[in-house]
């Protein structure tokens, strides 16, 4: 009798304890991001390399490369302007977006002259950088990869997803922020 009151006792004893955790079963080890980024850095390779092929055979331009990862060469120059738009500036200026081959996605007619708040409105990434290296009156063709242009998704109408962009900018007006004046 002791030991069936002793077996019921280590029963009853087992069985308060709460639910054990269970371990799981598929460990994240982070490889899917890490072949993500190898695939987004080879796309990139890729683009890079095309670019510069595009330019090397443009020989009637000479090609400037931005900080931001895009080139650019100047139509029409303004020797005589020193301002270049800053954060908060209002400027107005148009722009076409074009494939590589120079086919017209969007025509500067098609878009319109563009009002923009420079770094507070977005516009996408290399345009939203482009605009703050020309001065008033200035035009310039830039060479934009996919991730400078519309990236993995496109533009969700003509530009599809990882499309390098050529655009021809030219800014017409510079208001300028009081504070930039400082």
């Amino acid at each position: 009798m002791r030991i069936v009151v002793l077996c019921i006792a280590v029963l009853a004893f087992a069985s308060c304890r709460g639910p054990e955790p269970r371990k799981p079963v598929e460990v994240k080890s982070g490889s899917f991001y890490k072949e993500s980024i190898e695939r987004s850095k080879q796309l990139l390779a890729k683009e890079e390399e095309m670019i510069k092929e595009l330019m090397a055979k443009d020989t009637l331009h000479e090609y400037s490369t931005s900080p931001n990862g895009f080139w650019y060469y100047y139509e029409t120059k303004n020797d005589t302007a020193t301002y270049l738009p800053k954060t908060e500036d209002q400027i107005l200026f148009s722009y076409n977006l074009m494939s590589l081959q120079n086919d017209t996605i969007y025509s500067a007619e098609e878009i319109g002259p563009t009002s923009h708040v420079v770094d507070k409105q977005q516009l996408f990434p290399g345009l939203q950088n482009a605009v703050k290296l020309l001065k008033i009156n200035e035009k310039a063709t830039f060479i934009f990869p996919s991730l400078q242009a519309y990236g993995y998704q496109g533009d969700n109408k003509a530009i599809g997803p990882r499309t390098p962009l050529k655009s021809s900018v030219e800014l017409h007006t510079i208001i300028i922020h009081k504070d930039s004046l400082n």
